[in-house]
């Protein structure tokens, strides 16, 4: 993972135990930890429509931004099916890492300035 400090910033200061995240690059961190545990952890027999949401979630988010090239939109639409796949559930961290990685490069690119709370 590229951006693993970036993540942990976001996980630490932006993602609650309970409800939604204070912001987009919170709720993007969380449904891929989400989607993760339900794969690793319970290979996927809890998969419901809020699994689907999740990965509606960061398609809509990730690719209406306009910077990803079509090479890396193509990549998250694969990770993203491959994870709804949920009758053989992803195991390895590799493509929830990748995703993270991207969100996190959206995060970077999409960031308001706000000092108290900003990665240094």
């Amino acid at each position: 993972m590229k951006y693993f400090e970036e993540a942990k910033f976001i996980w630490k200061n932006y993602v609650h135990k309970n409800g939604q995240a204070d912001t987009v690059q919170g709720e993007l961190l969380k449904a891929i930890e989400k989607l993760r545990y339900e794969a690793q952890d319970n290979g996927n027999i809890n998969w419901d429509d809020r699994f689907e949401m999740f990965c509606k979630y960061m398609w809509n988010t990730l690719s209406s931004w306009g910077k990803f090239s079509d090479e890396t939109l193509t990549e998250i639409k694969n990770d993203l099916e491959r994870i709804r796949d949920y009758q053989n559930p992803y195991v390895n961290n590799d493509l929830y890492d990748r995703l993270t990685d991207h969100a996190m490069e959206w995060y970077l690119q999409n960031k308001r300035a706000d000092k108290k709370r900003e990665i240094p």
